[in-house]
């Protein structure tokens, strides 16, 4: 099997699971691919028994791994999405962060997840993506993400006034500190700690929610994924912050961005008795009463 490692910064703690991680894939015999600049990294703690090929982009990766293990945290998973773009290769989520959403195998799940994914004993759960269009082409060539887009102020105080339309049809304008458009992967991130709801994968939604909206009866909506958005913003400043995932740019006051559904979908590789409700009962400590 053809695996490639994905990370970046990983703390001296967790250098012992990594190297456990690392001698049970040479056990297996696998062709190793390892991001270059976590191979550096690696390189100084572990001595590699056999030939690894370091990768750098999302052109390395096509055509030469099978699966790829994000390891890390979410953040990390994130700038998976970049790299395996709409080439369908899967993606397993290693936590050696904190919360972990996404990355949901523990470090002392490691070795265990490794024999099922050896063994085919793994399901993918293949989840939306926004695509976002401004006209002038901010983030590249490369412009979705698997959380959310946000627009927020920049340096001011100042209220946003942030106008939104789906399909065409005018829907609010946002008196706020900022905006959410999130997937249903992204209803447990930015969207959720905004008072926005959890949204099941595969519930083909939307989540729009409004950061420190000033009028309090402004609220949370769901729409369908096969709706198109527009919006624009407006106010005092002549730039605000729009963020796609962990990646920012400024836009300019008045300038029209669209999101939509991208026309192809993540594949996150989920383990036997991992699923999503599992995993947010046991993040977010749902049942736990002092009275059990």
């Amino acid at each position: 099997m053809k695996l490639a490692l994905f990370g970046k910064s990983i703390r001296k703690e967790n250098y012992p699971y990594l190297i456990q991680l690392i001698d049970k894939l040479e056990a297996y015999d696998c062709d190793l691919l390892v991001y270059e600049p976590f191979l550096k990294s690696l390189s100084k703690q572990k001595d590699f028994n056999y030939k690894v090929t370091p990768f750098s982009s999302h052109t390395d990766l096509v055509g030469n791994a099978d699966m790829v293990f994000s390891i890390g945290g979410d953040g990390t998973l994130l700038d998976t999405v970049s790299l395996v773009r709409d080439s369908g290769i899967p993606v397993l989520g290693i936590n050696l962060g904190r919360l972990g959403f996404l990355s949901s195998i523990y470090r002392d799940d490691i070795i265990p997840a490794v024999e099922k994914v050896m063994n085919d004993e793994y399901t993918l759960e293949q989840r939306t993506l926004l695509n976002l269009t401004t006209d002038s082409g901010l983030f590249g060539d490369f412009s979705c993400a698997l959380n959310d887009v946000t627009v927020t102020r920049r340096n001011s105080t100042a209220l946003i006034v942030i106008h939104v339309y789906v399909d065409g049809v005018f829907l609010n304008s946002y008196w706020a500190d900022g905006l959410i458009v999130a997937t249903p992967t992204g209803s447990t991130a930015y969207s959720l700690s905004s008072g926005g709801p959890i949204v099941a994968p595969g519930s083909e939604n939307f989540v729009i929610t409004p950061i420190a909206p000033h009028n309090l009866t402004v609220r949370p909506i769901v729409i369908s994924d096969k709706s198109e958005i527009s919006i624009r913003a407006e106010g005092r400043e002549k730039k605000y912050l729009l963020s796609l995932d962990s990646k920012t740019d400024l836009i300019e006051a008045g300038e029209e961005f669209r999101i939509r559904s991208a026309d192809f979908r993540f594949n996150l590789v989920k383990i036997e008795h991992k699923d999503f409700y599992t995993t947010i009962r046991e993040k977010l400590k749902w049942g736990l009463d002092v009275r059990n």
